[in-house]
């Protein structure tokens, strides 16, 4: 056989692979959609309904096209810089290009556009976008000493959210409370489909370089603390900021996709998803030529990685602006003026299927299983998430009804994920810190903040929405802690029990044996 029919074999044996994932992944999404507008709950025009089903299948040809080239490039490359700069002995090269990555990569990331598009009628979405950026760039500094000195996450991690609630009372004092909800989503949408594979590879690869006991387990955390660093960054943002606060509602309705309109939603994604994958490749060109000098093969697969990924990536994203976000936002508030009972409930399911379809959360299940060799599975993981999002998505629609502060939630909240930190294992805390960042995607910020907008519009009015609307994507953010942290808590209880059944066994067995003698 030739190489090039090779070479077509391999791929369509790949993508084919990845098609069957990404179909089981947003074909729930689609269903629910498709029911919903056959009821009278929820009024979808024949167009627009065949609208968001063409966007499902660019969706899940994206999806599958992105895992495979995420499996091809972000991850090698993130595995091969981590490796190469942490043998290498170079601190200083390290550290930097580390602070570098983290900066750059997060102010192109997709998902920080959406959410700063959508506030910037409050905040100047240019100051936002680099602030989030320095505050994940020091952050993955952080982290990357947490590694090589192999320093406690959980320790970390107190004092760090210790400090954001320190700042929140900051924030509310200085007047500026509406602006809560938006700082801690800062935190969810910044670690998307981009920045999500090439960050946790280059964990692995300076943990696995230090090596150690616990190098698996210490490979993790890396997300949860770039997750910390623009929460910290907004909030200091938000406490000094003047002025009026007047947020308007973001056009969602479907009346702009017409032919000149989704050529503009696809040269703006391209642009958009072009701009940040150039600034990784380029700097691992960079370092490929001063300090890693791979073997020709490996550069060769990770230019072919990376051509996957960008297509995907468009794709996904002109799908999610075409369809999802108006679809969102028209089930909301149409579900919220039917029943608000009914919208809660809807609010759960679709927050346990639109994890599904998240690309990142696919990349960190593969990665959690092959580091934990089996012991947390891709279904164990999935089962948690699906169940922690729509938690968080239910919670938050009974916040806009209520009209309460998000307060209320991540305080108990994380009080409860940091204590389970200090009862189950290490790994499970680093997994479940991980996974918060990972599972507010780019659906989160395109489908699910829309539909929670949506239902604040009608339930509390457009100025409430930056109150009590805004909040959703932290709480995706958190819920997954409490739940994979509970699965840690479960194995460590079940082989406690295991351990006293056996010896009960023994004992009983041994006054069997005993022998009296007169």
């Amino acid at each position: 056989m030739s190489k090039s029919k090779s070479f077509f074999v391999k791929f369509w044996r790949s993508f084919g692979e990845k098609l069957k994932e990404s179909l089981t992944s947003v074909l729930p999404v689609s269903i629910l959609v498709f029911a919903l507008s056959l009821t009278p709950w929820v009024d979808i025009s024949r167009y627009e309904l065949a609208v968001f089903e063409s966007a499902a299948l660019m969706l899940i040809v994206g999806i599958g096209l992105f895992n495979l080239g995420a499996d091809m490039a972000m991850t090698p490359m993130g595995q091969f810089v981590g490796e190469g700069l942490t043998k290498s002995k170079r601190l200083g090269i390290l550290l930097t290009v580390s602070f570098l990555m983290g900066l750059l990569i997060t102010v192109a990331e997709p998902d920080l556009s959406v959410l700063a598009a959508q506030v910037s009628t409050v905040m100047d979405s240019t100051l936002l976008i680099v602030a989030v950026g320095v505050g994940v760039g020091l952050f993955l500094l952080m982290g990357v000493f947490k590694i090589l000195f192999h320093a406690d996450l959980t320790s970390i991690l107190l004092f760090f959210y210790l400090l954001l609630f320190s700042l929140t009372s900051l924030l509310i004092s200085s007047g500026n409370g509406s602006l809560l909800g938006m700082s801690f989503d800062s935190g969810g949408v910044t670690t998307g489909p981009i920045t999500v594979p090439f960050i946790m590879a280059l964990g692995v690869g300076i943990a696995l370089s230090v090596g150690g006991r616990n190098a698996s387990e210490n490979s993790f955390g890396l997300i949860a603390l770039c997750s910390v660093g623009p929460i910290v960054a907004v909030l200091l943002l938000s406490i000094f900021a003047n002025g009026t606060i007047d947020f308007k509602v973001p056009d969602y309705s479907m009346d702009k996709m017409m032919v000149n309109g989704i050529y503009e939603i696809f040269q703006e994604q391209t642009l958009d998803v072009g701009r940040s994958l150039i600034l990784i490749v380029a700097f691992f060109f960079v370092l490929q030529f001063t300090v890693l000098k791979l073997p020709r093969h490996n550069i060769v697969k990770i230019l072919i990685g990376i051509i996957y990924a960008f297509v995907g990536l468009v794709l996904f994203l002109a799908a999610v602006t075409m369809a999802f976000m108006p679809i969102g936002f028209k089930i909301g508030t149409q579900l919220a003026a039917y029943s608000p009972v009914l919208l809660i409930v809807v609010a759960f399911v679709i927050g346990m299927v639109v994890v599904l379809a998240e690309p990142a959360v696919h990349v960190l299940n593969a990665q959690v299983e092959e580091i934990t060799a089996g012991q947390v599975s891709k279904r164990q993981m999935m089962t948690a998430l699906s169940i922690g999002v729509g938690v968080s998505i239910g919670l938050s629609v009974i916040r806009v009804y209520y009209g309460f502060s998000l307060l209320y939630y991540l305080i108990p909240g994380y009080l409860t994920s940091l204590g389970l930190s200090l009862l189950v294992p290490k790994l499970y805390t680093a997994i479940a810190f991980d996974s918060g960042g990972v599972a507010s995607g780019p659906l989160t910020s395109s489908f699910i903040l829309p539909l929670v907008i949506g239902a604040c519009v009608t339930l509390q009015g457009e100025s409430a929405v930056l109150d009590f609307a805004f909040g959703v994507v932290a709480m995706v953010a958190m819920t997954p802690l409490i739940a994979i942290q509970s699965l840690g808590f479960k194995s460590v209880v079940s082989l406690r029990m295991r351990d006293n059944a056996a010896m009960r066994r023994i004992l009983a067995s041994a006054d069997d044996q005993i022998i009296y003698f007169e």
